[in-house]
């Protein structure tokens, strides 16, 4: 059982994460309808059954020690299992979207295995989303946004911790919909307040 109490964002390791609970955070705010990213429209164009789904109601997940316990495990394990490639040397493309099924991926491909291994874990498509930043670098990113009763966390393969969305340092741009995933929204944008006072 893990334990619930203060939650230290300075906590590195899955076991140390694990053994914390994630503080209350707050949802990004959505401005609209979005271009939807040529990564995605590929993506979907070699994996149709991964698009070809019928709109949900939104729906967040209700954090408990169970759920923030899965978040932990698949985000570590996932963030060990590929080696980090671009799409250019990985593939001989600017951009591919992919499953790393070779072991080997970029930022996309990392979102996208943990995105289905967590739907396997019975997470419902609705609450995770792949979600398109600007990261500490001013350097175009993609990060899985978990959307939770507690707010806002990032997966992400550039941070072993899992943190709500305000305290990545990242410039959030777009995302997609929580009712469908062929549609994007456009984000608030801008760094987040927290992030931006820790700075």
């Amino acid at each position: 059982m893990l334990a619930v109490g203060s939650w230290d964002a300075r906590a590195g390791s899955p076991r140390q994460q694990m053994a914390s609970y994630p503080p209350a955070a707050s949802q990004a705010t959505t401005l609209g309808d979005t271009k939807i990213p040529i990564g995605w429209v590929d993506f979907c164009s070699r994996y149709r059954s991964e698009c070809d789904v019928t709109a949900l109601p939104s729906r967040d997940v209700q954090m408990t020690p169970q759920l923030w316990k899965t978040l932990v495990t698949i985000n570590a394990r996932v963030n060990a299992a590929i080696e980090p490639v671009s799409d250019m040397d990985h593939w001989g493309v600017a951009e591919r979207w992919d499953f790393a099924e070779d072991g080997k991926g970029d930022c996309e491909d990392y979102v996208l295995v943990k995105r289905r291994a967590l739907i396997a874990a019975g997470l419902p498509r609705q609450a995770l989303l792949v979600t398109i930043v600007r990261d500490k670098k001013d350097e175009g990113h993609a990060v899985l946004t978990v959307k939770t009763d507690r707010g806002d966390f990032i997966l992400d393969n550039q941070e072993d911790r899992i943190l709500p969305w305000t305290a990545t340092g990242y410039r959030f741009t777009k995302r997609q919909a929580q009712d469908n995933p062929n549609r994007w929204v456009d984000l608030q944008g801008g760094p987040a307040p927290s992030a931006t006072a820790a700075r």
